[in-house]
């Protein structure tokens, strides 16, 4: 059996679909779909909104499952769109994995092997933030966002920036989650957290393009403010709801186990 076959008996074993989020990705998107399509069992794609011929090529392409709207909604938006197409469909776990090329399908596999090792965890893909072509602007972000999200959860991941992620369809459905662009990224991870629900690094390899060529629909100014705002909310929650919670789950096991030893 060949890696690829292997990597998508895996992945149909876990019963798991993959989704890639475009926005006016036209230059990349159909080598990142024709190498995607070698190692995904089941691809989804959510156009949000795209206005540089990304629709038409999508459209034109065999063997995805294509979810399209007029207006651009952000990433954040896309996603939820496609955690719940992926729910009615039966599929307990969704890999998202972006379109701009920096991620690598071959390593769909880790991410398999430790949703089988880890059931129902929120698998987050690690890269070497240290590596020399790193762009300086990400890895601050990331270091900033690793910061915050220990402060918000207890929890430390060396990656929280990452896009290539896979999702537990069936533990965060319940949720209600309240942001739709790259924040989006940030509140699902630390909503899970709260949520009880394991959450996991798996190393990955990334792939960054010369500066001239790289793809990037991240705007500095108004998204990092949007995540600053999401992270002081997110501060607040941990000090006035999810520390207080488990401080009572805590004293409360506490007298489980001393009326048990009685």
């Amino acid at each position: 059996m060949s890696d690829s076959e292997q990597i998508k008996d895996r992945l149909t074993h876990i019963n798991c679909a993959v989704v890639v989020p475009v926005y006016n990705n036209a230059g990349q998107i159909m080598q990142v779909l024709e190498q995607l399509k070698q190692y995904a069992p089941y691809i989804i794609v959510v156009n949000d909104g795209s206005t540089d011929g990304t629709g038409e090529l999508l459209s034109a392409f065999p063997g995805i499952q294509l979810i399209s709207y007029e207006k651009n909604r952000g990433k954040g938006y896309a996603l939820k769109q496609a955690f719940k197409y992926a729910s009615s469909q039966g599929f307990r776990y969704l890999v998202s994995i972006d379109a701009d090329g920096q991620h690598y399908p071959k390593d769909l596999i880790w991410f398999a092997e430790a949703a089988c090792q880890y059931p129902d965890s929120l698998l987050v893909g690690s890269r070497n933030l240290r590596a020399a072509n790193m762009p300086g602007q990400n890895s601050f972000a990331n270091k900033f966002s690793n910061f915050w999200f220990r402060i918000e959860t207890g929890r430390v991941l060396q990656d929280t920036q990452s896009g290539y992620r896979l999702y537990p369809l069936e533990k965060i459905s319940g949720m209600k989650l309240f942001t739709n662009r790259y924040e989006f990224e940030v509140e699902v991870l630390v909503r899970a957290a709260w949520a009880g629900i394991p959450t996991l690094a798996v190393p990955i390899k990334v792939y960054y393009p010369p500066a001239s060529k790289r793809v990037s629909h991240f705007r500095p100014g108004k998204d990092f403010f949007r995540i600053s705002l999401l992270n002081t909310a997110l501060v607040l929650g941990a000090i006035f709801y999810y520390y207080p919670k488990c401080i009572v789950c805590s004293a409360v096991n506490c007298i489980k186990g001393f009326a048990r030893k009685k």
